[in-house]
C-alpha cells in the first residue's frame, strides 16, 4: 500500500487532484495574488506618480524597485524564520502586514514617506514567496508538486495583473490613493481566507535558530553550481520582465498612444498568457525534464521582446503577450527545479534563488530608466535583448546539468 495515501509510514503527503489538493492550492493562489497584486499595483501608475510628485521616470521607478529590493534582502531571513516559527503563522503574519503597509501608502503625504512605506510592505512580503515555496515541496506528493508550483505561479501572475488593472481603473475613476487603499483592503479580505484553507503542515520540523548553520548552508547553496546557474537566471527573468513593463507604461502614455491610465493597466491582461504557460509548463518539465525546457521558454520571452520593436498597438501587444507566455513558463520551471536541486535546507535555497530574483528586478527595473530617458523604447529593448541572450546561453549550458544534485539523487 502507498504510504503517502495510509499514513503507516509517516504523515500523508497532498496527492494532486484531491480535495485536499485543491483547498491548498486556493489558499496559495489567495496568497499569492494579494502578495503580487500589493507589489506591483504602483507599476502602471509610475506616470501618474512622476506627476503628482513630480519626479522623474527613473525617480518613480524606485516605487517598485525599493520594495522589491527591500523584499530581495528580507527573503535571506524569511524563509530561515520560517524553519524556526512555522510555514503557515509567517505566511499569514505577511499578507495581514503588508496589505497594511500598503494602504499606510495610500495616505502617505510626500514622496519620503510613500518610498519609506513601500519598503517596510516589501519586507514584510518577504514571508510569503520563498516559504510558500518550500511549503509546497514538503506538503505536495512529489507527483503533484509541478502543477501546484504551477498553480501558485498562476496566482502570481493573475494578481500581478489584477492589481495593476484595478490600480489603473481606480485612479482613473477616484485617485491613486484610493487604488492603492483599495487593493490593500482586498488583500486582507484574502488573508482571512488563505488562514481558513491551507493545511497545517505536516512534513514541516522546527528547527533551532543557528547563524552558523545557516551561514553552512547558505554556502554549501552556493558552491552548487546548479543552483547557482538557476538564482542567475531568476535575476534575469525578473529583471527583463519588470524592465519592460515598467517602461511600456511610458511609452503608451506618450505619442502616438496617448493611452489613459486605465487603458495602460489593460496591458496586463497579457498576464493570462503567462497564467496558461505556468501550469503547462510544470507538466511539461515533470514529462520532458526541465532542463529541456527552461531555455525554450527564455527563447520564446526573447523573440517577443523583438516583437514589441514594432510601432503598431496591436504588435506591441503581441509581443508582451509572448514575454508574459515565456516569462511565467520560465519561472515555474526555475522554481520548481530549486525545490528538487537543493537536498537540504530547501527554504533558504528559494530565498536565495528569490533574493536573485527581485534583486533583478530592483536593479534592471531602475537601470533600463536611464536607457528610457537616452534612448526610448528602442534603449530599453536593446538592454534587455542582452539580458535575455545571456539567460539562453546559460539555461542552454544547464541542459547538460543533472536535474539533482549528487547528493540528492542518492
Amino acid at each position: 500500500m502507498n504510504p503517502s495515501h495510509t499514513g503507516q509510514l509517516g504523515p500523508a503527503y497532498i496527492e494532486a487532484r484531491t480535495g485536499e489538493f485543491w483547498r491548498a492550492n486556493v489558499a496559495l493562489f489567495a496568497a499569492a495574488f494579494s502578495t503580487f497584486a500589493l507589489l506591483y499595483c504602483v507599476q502602471p501608475l509610475l506616470p501618474e506618480l512622476a506627476r503628482v510628485f513630480r519626479v522623474s521616470p527613473t525617480q518613480s521607478s524606485l516605487a517598485l524597485s525599493i520594495p522589491t529590493a527591500a523584499l530581495g534582502i528580507a527573503l535571506l531571513f524569511g524563509g530561515s524564520l520560517s524553519e524556526v516559527l512555522g510555514r503557515k503563522s509567517i505566511m499569514c503574519g505577511s499578507l495581514v502586514a503588508s496589505a497594511a503597509l500598503t494602504i499606510l501608502a495610500a495616505i502617505a503625504p510626500g514622496w519620503e514617506l510613500f518610498l519609506i512605506a513601500r519598503a517596510l510592505a516589501g519586507f514584510a512580503l518577504s514571508g510569503l514567496p520563498a516559504v510558500a515555496m518550500a511549503y509546497v515541496s514538503e506538503e505536495f506528493h512529489p507527483g503533484a508538486s509541478g502543477l501546484a508550483m504551477g498553480l501558485y505561479i498562476g496566482g502570481t501572475g493573475i494578481g500581478g495583473m489584477t492589481g495593476r488593472l484595478i490600480a489603473g481603473f481606480l485612479t482613473d475613476a477616484f485617485s491613486w490613493r484610493w487604488a492603492l487603499g483599495g487593493i490593500g483592503a482586498i488583500a486582507l479580505c484574502l488573508s482571512i481566507l488563505f488562514l481558513a484553507l491551507l493545511p497545517r503542515s505536516r512534513h514541516f520540523t522546527p528547527h533551532e535558530p543557528s547563524a552558523r548553520d545557516l551561514l553552512a548552508t547558505a554556502k554549501s547553496h552556493l558552491r552548487d553550481r546548479g543552483l547557482i546557474r538557476l538564482y542567475v537566471m531568476g535575476f534575469v527573468l525578473m529583471g527583463a520582465n519588470v524592465s519592460l513593463f515598467n517602461y511600456v507604461a511610458f511609452r503608451l502614455v506618450d505619442p502616438p498612444y496617448r493611452l489613459s491610465q486605465s487603458e495602460v493597466g489593460l496591458i496586463y491582461l497579457v498576464y493570462l498568457f503567462g497564467v496558461a504557460s505556468s501550469p503547462w509548463a510544470g507538466n511539461l518539465a515533470a514529462k520532458r525534464g526541465s532542463r529541456t525546457v527552461l531555455w525554450i521558454l527564455v527563447a520564446i520571452m526573447l523573440g517577443g521582446v523583438i516583437v514589441t520593436l514594432a510601432n503598431p498597438l496591436w504588435l506591441v501587444l503581441a509581443g508582451f503577450s509572448v514575454i508574459s507566455f515565456g516569462f511565467f513558463g520560465a519561472h515555474t520551471v526555475a522554481s520548481a527545479w530549486i525545490g528538487r536541486r537543493a537536498e537540504t535546507g530547501k527554504a533558504l535555497a528559494a530565498s536565495l534563488y528569490l533574493f536573485f530574483y527581485y534583486a533583478g528586478a530592483s536593479i534592471l527595473g531602475t537601470a533600463t530608466g536611464k536607457a528610457w530617458s537616452s534612448e526610448g523604447w528602442l534603449g530599453v529593448a536593446a538592454a534587455i535583448i542582452v539580458v535575455l541572450a545571456i539567460g539562453l546561453a546559460v539555461s542552454v549550458r544547464m541542459r547538460r546539468m543533472p536535474e539533482m544534485s549528487e547528493a540528492a539523487a542518492q
